[in-house]
């Protein structure tokens, strides 16, 4: 009995911890975007300030930032926790069943 309360434990901390590197990764995601954003508009302006080419890389990254975010912190998603244990639970009836 002591064995699976241990083997749930560690799963359970195997989650958490999974998680937190998707928080810190996304942090680290927006904390680079953050820096990148003022120095190109900054290299913009110090060289052809008459075509704003900064707002290709500002609304792209920002976009990537968004759905860095949502896959982050959105966990009933398309693909979600959620999900991953409906398709985990659906291969292995799949693989008992061959």
């Amino acid at each position: 009995m002591k064995r699976i309360a241990d083997s749930e434990t560690n799963k359970k901390a195997l989650r958490a911890r999974k998680r937190v590197e998707a928080i810190k990764g996304f942090y680290q995601h927006l904390f680079a975007y953050c820096l990148f954003t003022p120095f190109t508009i900054f290299i913009n302006y110090k060289t052809y300030w008459d075509y704003k080419w900064f707002w290709f890389s500002v609304i792209g990254w920002g976009i990537a930032v968004a759905v860095h975010a949502l896959s982050v912190f959105v966990k009933k998603g398309f693909f979600g926790s959620q999900w991953e244990a409906r398709k985990i639970e659906e291969l292995m009836r799949k693989e008992e069943n061959r």
